[in-house]
C-alpha cells in the first residue's frame, strides 16, 4: 500500500465569472522512502494539488477526488480536529516563501515549539531542548541563541531552515516540499537540497519535491509526474523521463533548458508544441 494515494483529484474555485478548474483528474502516489517531484511551469495545478491534500485550501475552493488516502486513511472523511491530529505531525508542508509564511510577531523559538505543543506531550522545557536539536540539525549556529530571533532577523536561507525545522520537527511519515529552494543564491539552494535530501535519508519519509526546475529533478528524484494546465501529462522514473520522454509536452520542457538549446534563441514550450502539431 502506498504511503498517499491520490486518484482523480479535482479542485475548482468559484470565481466572478464561474468555476475556474485548478486540477484536473490528477492520480498521484508516494511510497515510504521515495523522492517523488511534481513539475511543471507556473499555474499548473502542482501547489494547489499537494495543499488540497492537506486541507489548508480556502473555502471558495471545491475539491473533489475517487481516492485520497494517507497511511491506510481516507482524507475525505476526516473532519478537521481529525485532520489536525495528522497534518503537522505525520504529513508535513514546507511552504514556498518562508519569508511570508513565518509570523512575524512571533520568535522562531516559538513557532517550532508551538508544533510540539500542539502534537507532543512534551514539557515546555522539553519543547525548548527539541527546538534547539531541530536548528541545530538544519545547520542553524548557535540553535540556542537563535531561538529567541524574528524572522526578519534571518536571512532567506536560515527562514528556510526554519521551516524545514518545522516540518520534520515531529519526524513525519510524508514531507512536502513547495518550491523549497525559490529566491535562493544557487549556493544557499544547494545546501536546502542537500540538507531535505540528507533528512529523508535519514528518517526514510516520503518526499514530495514540487518545483518547475528540472535540475533539481535530476538531482533529487525517484519518479516524477510532470504537470500542465491542471492535468498529468506523463508519470516516469527519473532516468526515462529525461532519457526518453513519452510526452510532447516534457519534451518541450527539456527543450527548453539552456543547455539543451542548438540556436540563438531559447525554444519555448510553445514554439515545441506547435512543432508537435499541438496548438
Amino acid at each position: 500500500m502506498a504511503l498517499l494515494e491520490i486518484r482523480n483529484l479535482t479542485v475548482e474555485f468559484e470565481t466572478v465569472t464561474g468555476l475556474f478548474r485548478a486540477v484536473d483528474g490528477v492520480d498521484i502516489a508516494v511510497d515510504r522512502g521515495e523522492v517523488l517531484a511534481i513539475v511543471g511551469e507556473s499555474g499548473s495545478g502542482k501547489s494547489v494539488g499537494m495543499l488540497a491534500v492537506m486541507g489548508i485550501l480556502p473555502r471558495t475552493a471545491r475539491v473533489s477526488a475517487d481516492l485520497m488516502q494517507f497511511d491506510g486513511r481516507d482524507l475525505r472523511t476526516l473532519g478537521r480536529r481529525e485532520r489536525r491530529t495528522i497534518v503537522g505531525r505525520d504529513m508535513s508542508m514546507i511552504f514556498q516563501e518562508p519569508g511570508s509564511s513565518l509570523n512575524p510577531c512571533f520568535t522562531v523559538g516559538t513557532q517550532i515549539t508551538e508544533v510540539l505543543k500542539v502534537h507532543t506531550d512534551l514539557s515546555a522545557r522539553q519543547r525548548r531542548d527539541r527546538a534547539v536539536e531541530l536548528l541545530e540539525a538544519v545547520g542553524i549556529r548557535d540553535a540556542a541563541e537563535r531561538l529567541g530571533s524574528y524572522p526578519h532577523q534571518m536571512s532567506g536561507g536560515q527562514a528556510q531552515r526554519v521551516m524545514i525545522a518545522m516540518a520534520i520537527a515531529c519526524n513525519p511519515k510524508l514531507l512536502i516540499a513547495d518550491e523549497p529552494t525559490t529566491a535562493l543564491d544557487v549556493t544557499i539552494q544547494k545546501q536546502i537540497l542537500d540538507l531535505l535530501m540528507g533528512l529523508q535519508a535519514q528518517h526514510g519519509m516520503g518526499l514530495i519535491m514540487i518545483t518547475h526546475d528540472m535540475g533539481v529533478v535530476a538531482e533529487t528524484a525517484d519518479r516524477v509526474v510532470v504537470q500542465y494546465k491542471g492535468r498529468k501529462m506523463e508519470e516516469a522514473d527519473v532516468l526515462t523521463l529525461f532519457e526518453n520522454p513519452s510526452s510532447p509536452y516534457t519534451r518541450a520542457l527539456l527543450s527548453a533548458l539552456p543547455e539543451n538549446a542548438t540556436g540563438d534563441r531559447l525554444p519555448t514550450v510553445a514554439d515545441f508544441m506547435a512543432g508537435e502539431g499541438r496548438a
